[in-house]
């Protein structure tokens, strides 16, 4: 009995967590990865990522998007692992690996070679900068994979209600993509006919484009009809405080932002940071003003999303320590080579990136047609 209460609920409308939690979380995770090249460490944020979306990721379409992200990852190393062979790499080596032959270049391109010697010290250091990369891939398909785009843009402030149609429609159009392909590949197969090569992928281009054309119209219409992009009358000294919060408030973030990353500046960055925030805050609020918009059923920031939240940004917090404490362990020389090793503080600050997958309401299964047709 005591085991079934501390169970995560199973998820419905009211107990679901806030989608800019889950973004949160993700940047938390990618802001980690920013700050190592270690690959037991990417290695670990990867799986981290990848266990809490395969325990929380719902049936949308939207949250299928995470394998594609995975795949772009994958192909962002070989591209690097290319780069490094082909074209060399700044770093100097002794473990010969294969001589190309080089191809001769004027004098005007000094410094570009391609062809030449490839050593084991290049290829260890592209494959860490592509996995660095990838890592950050994996945490925003991570991010698209768990969060709502349509929940996400009832969230944002009214002053950033336009801009933020645009980003979520930008974010929904690589995952609705790829869902009318597979349907389409799905089609083609069942009426026997090919669906790989590249006469399958011309023949499955132009529905996609098609679909994707009608899909534009349909939302074209709808915002229309919805009234979007209307404006409210407010007073002239209010578009001028708007305009002067916002602008300061951008100033003071970018001040106080290099005041942190200074060696000079810790002293009065922080508050400067924290002023501009609340600045930009402020005019924010008197900008939605504005946007003439209800919000119907807004989402709740409640517990399970600050323990979201907290997650991600305690694992960010103990990579960026960790990377001031011990710097060697998060970037593991390549010259000469060594064997990276696993750091205990920072490794447990990842692992706190899976809480989200023990206090968050758990997704329903996916309705079986027999259970469907009863």
């Amino acid at each position: 009995m005591a085991v079934s209460s501390l169970r995560a609920p199973r998820a419905h409308r009211s107990n679901a967590v806030h989608p800019g939690a889950w973004w949160i979380w993700a940047l938390g995770l990618g802001t980690a990865a920013s700050r190592t090249t270690n690959p037991l460490l990417l290695a670990l944020l990867i799986g981290v990522a990848g266990y809490v979306v395969a325990a929380r990721r719902t049936e949308a379409p939207w949250a299928r998007s995470y394998g594609a992200f995975v795949k772009l990852g994958l192909a962002v190393i070989g591209i690097r692992l290319v780069f490094a062979v082909f074209l060399g790499s700044p770093i100097p080596g002794t473990h010969l690996v294969v001589t190309l032959p080089e191809v001769p270049l004027p004098d005007w391109a000094q410094g570009v070679r391609i062809g030449g010697r490839v050593t084991l010290e290049g290829l260890v250091f592209a494959f860490y900068d592509g996995l660095k990369l990838a890592t950050l891939l994996i945490c925003v398909g991570a991010a698209n994979a768990l969060a709502s785009p349509s929940r996400l843009l009832k969230s944002l402030p009214g002053a950033l209600y336009e801009a933020g149609v645009a980003v979520v429609v930008a974010m929904t159009f690589a995952p609705n993509l790829i869902a009318d392909v597979r349907r389409l590949r799905a089609a083609r197969r069942l009426r026997g006919r090919p669906d790989s090569g590249l006469r399958g992928l011309l023949q499955v281009g132009l529905p996609v484009l098609e679909g994707a054309l009608e899909r534009s119209v349909s939302l074209a219409a709808a915002m229309d009809a919805r009234g979007y992009g209307r404006t409210a009358e407010v007073p002239p000294a209010v578009r001028r405080a708007t305009a002067a919060l916002t602008l300061g408030g951008l100033i003071g973030v970018c001040a106080g932002t290099y005041g942190l990353l200074a060696s000079s500046g810790a002293g009065y960055g922080l508050p400067v940071l924290l002023a501009g925030v609340a600045a930009a805050l402020g005019g924010l609020w008197l900008g939605g003003r504005r946007t003439v918009r209800t919000r119907y059923r807004p989402d709740v920031w409640g517990v399970r999303a600050w323990l979201v939240a907290a997650s991600g940004a305690a694992a960010a917090a103990v990579m960026v320590w960790s990377g001031g404490q011990d710097p060697a362990a998060l970037q593991p020389p390549v010259v000469p080579l060594a064997m990276p090793q696993l750091p205990l503080w920072p490794a447990a600050g990842i692992l706190l990136g899976l809480l989200p997958a023990f206090v968050t309401p758990a997704p329903h299964p996916p309705t079986k047609p027999t259970e469907a047709a009863s």
